[in-house]
C-alpha cells in the first residue's frame, strides 16, 4: 500500500483563511474557521492538529498568543490585514530564523499565500481594516515534542511550509527542524555543536551554550553538507563510540537501517579473534588498547568527514 502526501500546517492555514475571509466580506460579522490536518500518512507531531482562523472588524474579538507581539501587515490598495499570532501558534523572540523577532511564527511561503487571497478577495472593496489571528487548538503542548522553544519561538507551534506537501513518513520535516535551530546557532556563535542521540546532547550541555547545539538524530551527512553551506567557521561533533565508528565507516546515516558496524574489518584491523557483535564487548577485550581505538576512530571518522565536505574544516569529534 502506497503512502499519501498531504498538507502542510502552512496550506491549512491558507485554507482556513480564504475560508474565513470569504464570511467575513459577506457577513462583517466575526468569523472563525477551522482546518484539520488529518489527510497524510506522515508521522509529524502535527498530523491531527486544528488549525483555527479568526477574523473580525476589532483586534479585542481576536483569540491570541498572549506573549506581546508584533502583526504581519499585509497592504492591498486601501485595504489593510493585521495578522496575529492565534493562541497556539508561536511568537518569534530570538534572531537567526526566517521571521524577524517579535512577529507571528508564520513562515513566508504560506503568509504570501494569505497575502495572495487578500489580495485577490479584497480586490472590488475599498478602506478596509480587518484583524485576524491564526491559531492552533492545543498548540502548546504539541509545541513540546518540537524544538520551538530552544530556538526562541513561544507559546505554540510554527506555521510551515514550502512546497505545500508533507511527504509521508519522510526525513524532511526533521531535517528542516535542523536547519532552523542551526540558523539560530549561527547567528549567536558561528560554530556548532551536533549531538547524536540525548546522552551526547546532556554531555554538551556542561560545556557549550543550549543555543549552539543542535540534536541531529542519525542525519550526520545532511547535517554537515548544510553546516558548510551556511558557512560555520567550527564544528563539533558529539557522539557515542558506535556511533562515532559507524561514521569512521562510511555511514552518512548512523540508523541501523542503513548499516550496522563491520566487525569483521575492526578485529582484523585490531588483530582480535573472539566473535565480537557490540563496540562495548570490544572496547572490553581491548582494555589498556581501548584509547588506541577511540582515536583511530575518531581520526578516520574526521578524514570521513573531509570526504564528504571536499575540504579539511575545522571540525572536534568526541564522545566526551
Amino acid at each position: 500500500m502506497s503512502l499519501k502526501k498531504g498538507y502542510t500546517t502552512g496550506v491549512h492555514a491558507a485554507f482556513a483563511f480564504k475560508s474565513a475571509l470569504f464570511v467575513y466580506l459577506s457577513t462583517s460579522l466575526k468569523t472563525i474557521s477551522i482546518s484539520k490536518k488529518m489527510d497524510n500518512d506522515d508521522l509529524d507531531v502535527t498530523k491531527g492538529c486544528e488549525i483555527v482562523v479568526e477574523i473580525s472588524s476589532t483586534l479585542k474579538d481576536l483569540t491570541l498568543n498572549p506573549l506581546k507581539h508584533r502583526p504581519q501587515i499585509i497592504k492591498s490598495s486601501s485595504n489593510t490585514l493585521y495578522l496575529f499570532a492565534g493562541k497556539g501558534v508561536g511568537v518569534v523572540t530570538k534572531r537567526g530564523l526566517k521571521i524577524p523577532p517579535s512577529f507571528p511564527a508564520v513562515n513566508p511561503a504560506p503568509l504570501k499565500a494569505i497575502e495572495n487571497i487578500f489580495i485577490n478577495l479584497t480586490k472590488n472593496r475599498n478602506n478596509l481594516k480587518i484583524f485576524a489571528s491564526i491559531g492552533v487548538i492545543d498548540g502548546e503542548r504539541i509545541a513540546k515534542d518540537t524544538a520551538n522553544e530552544k530556538v526562541g519561538v513561544l507559546g505554540g507551534i510554527s506555521i510551515l511550509g514550502e512546497s505545500g506537501f508533507v511527504n509521508p513518513v519522510s526525513a524532511n520535516a526533521y531535517i528542516d527542524s535542523i536547519k532552523e535551530e542551526m540558523r539560530v546557532a549561527f547567528f549567536h556563535k558561528r560554530r556548532v555543536v551536533f549531538t547524536i542521540g540525548k546522552t551526547s546532547f546532556e554531555m554538551a550541555l556542561r560545556s557549550y551554550e543550549k543555543e549552539e547545539i543542535v540534536e541531529i538524530g542519525n542525519f550526520v551527512y545532511d547535517a554537515l553538507k548544510m553546516a558548510k553551506s551556511m558557512g560555520f567557521k567550527k564544528i563539533v561533533l558529539i557522539a557515542g563510540v558506535g556511533k562515532i565508528t559507524k561514521i569512521a565507516q562510511g555511514k552518512k546515516n548512523t540508523h541501523n537501517r542503513f548499516g550496522n558496524i563491520d566487525f569483521e574489518s575492526l578485529k582484523k584491523e585490531f588483530e582480535i579473534a573472539e566473535d565480537i557483535v557490540t563496540v562495548k564487548r570490544m572496547v572490553e577485550i581491548l582494555g589498556k588498547r581501548r584509547e588506541e581505538f577511540y582515536t583511530k576512530m575518531v581520526e578516520k571518522a574526521k578524514e570521513r568527514v573531509f570526504e564528504w565536505i571536499g575540504e579539511r574544516i575545522d571540525i572536534l569529534i568526541s564522545n566526551r
